[in-house]
């Protein structure tokens, strides 16, 4: 299974609309599972200062795991820039399915990286820096990450992306994602 996930729990993101682009291409190119999970829709009581205890883990976070992270092979992380690195919230969810089966969710798994940003660099800081974090977790993560900047001039009013270049990088990085 492969697990898309939009790694901003801002409403209506950009990064949602690539991270849909992603799911629906992933689909048409194989039979295996692709599972979208947007940060924006999921509960966050598990957020508080006992979620670093497994036995407190919140059963709505034990729900995401088993359904998203916990049976993925492969994860395709979509990242726009805040701040100049990645969403908090993405990196408070790693750390929040880190307390349970932490070897389970991450190890020896493989991902691709998606920058996005308004910007010219496409999130390349967020992008090396959630490279660093899932090598501590034990992720495999593919050389070929894309950037993706300008995103406002290569998404119509509906959030579909317009720009044949950037479709075509897309369409590469997902080919040589399903071949890694």
């Amino acid at each position: 299974m492969i697990t898309v996930i939009s790694g901003t729990n801002r409403l209506n993101s950009e990064a949602l609309h690539f991270a849909k682009h992603y799911t629906t291409l992933l689909s048409a190119k194989t039979t295996e599972p692709i599972k979208l999970l947007a940060l924006e829709n999921i509960p966050h009581d598990w957020f508080h200062p006992d979620m670093y205890e497994k036995e407190k883990q919140s059963p709505s976070l034990a729900a995401l795991q088993d359904e998203f992270i916990l049976p993925a092979t492969k994860f395709v992380y979509v990242i726009p820039e805040y701040n100049g690195g990645f969403p908090g919230a993405l990196k408070l969810f790693l750390d929040a399915c880190s307390i349970r089966d932490y070897k389970a969710n991450f190890f020896g798994k493989k991902a691709a990286l998606v920058g996005v940003a308004t910007g010219r660099a496409g999130n390349l800081r967020g992008i090396e820096h959630l490279t660093g974090i899932l090598h501590h977790v034990g992720t495999v993560v593919m050389p070929q990450v894309l950037p993706i900047s300008s995103i406002e001039k290569i998404l119509d009013t509906a959030g579909n992306v317009t720009d044949a270049g950037t479709q075509n990088a897309i369409e590469r990085q997902v080919d040589a994602f399903l071949a890694f």
